[in-house]
């Protein structure tokens, strides 16, 4: 029998919907399922060992993040990557992270720069192949930095809810532009340093750069326009 002055909190409904939600984001966005793939509702409850109730609740926040779309009587798709997808997160990314970047070159400081320099030190130290997935976290690694030190909790929020279409977009990249060895580290060197000079404005002009380059390979795929 529990004491009385024992408390044991059971995971609201709430949070066990966000549990399921970081889930499937994490298993949409790691390539687990094939864009335009049916997600059905059964099934993942029977996998993931929930109910249907949270796996709703988690398929209609990666649908407002742009994971997934919800087709009246059909249910769930995988979204798949078009042209449209990718100048509109891009031009989204371009305007929050040149924001961003403005305002953490005057916060960073030692500790800031100390971050980037270990991430920038494992990116220098692949020197003859490296997994995809790798050199993804890297370059999100690399960005969540910029974001944690820009002092601006609504920039970081919208952020976090492209962040899973970009990794989706990297992946895409890099399988596509298999280059990391070549500019991953040079190209976030160079970002690093314009940073250091607490400059905004240079700040500013080194992410339209620097993202530019990405979305100019992107561009090259052959996608659908919408």
């Amino acid at each position: 029998m529990i004491p009385d002055d024992v408390v044991y909190p059971l995971p609201s409904q709430r949070a066990l919907g966000d549990l399921v939600t970081d889930v499937l984001r994490e298993m949409v966005t790691g390539g687990r399922f094939a864009p335009g793939q049916h997600l059905k509702e059964a099934e993942l409850a029977e996998a993931l060992k929930v109910s249907r109730g949270p796996i709703r609740q988690a398929l209609v926040r990666l649908e407002e993040e742009g994971h997934v779309e919800l087709r009246r009587h059909r249910g769930a798709f995988v979204s798949t990557l078009t042209k449209s997808d990718v100048e509109e997160v891009h031009t989204l990314r371009g305007a929050i992270e040149r924001l961003a970047a403005s305002r953490a070159c005057t916060r960073m400081e030692g500790a800031g720069f100390d971050e980037m320099d270990a991430v920038l030190e494992q990116m220098k130290s692949v020197d003859t192949r490296i997994d995809p997935e790798d050199a993804v976290r890297l370059d999100l690694q690399f960005h969540d930095i910029i974001y944690a030190y820009c002092d601006h909790t609504r920039v970081q929020r919208v952020w976090e809810s492209i962040r899973g279409q970009v990794t989706v977009f990297l992946r895409a990249r890099n399988a596509s532009f298999p280059d990391f060895l070549d500019v991953g580290y040079s190209e976030h060197k160079e970002l690093r340093d314009a940073l250091a000079l607490a400059d905004p404005q240079a700040a500013q002009d080194a992410i339209d750069k620097h993202i530019l380059g990405a979305y100019e390979r992107l561009k090259r795929l052959n996608l659908p326009d919408r």
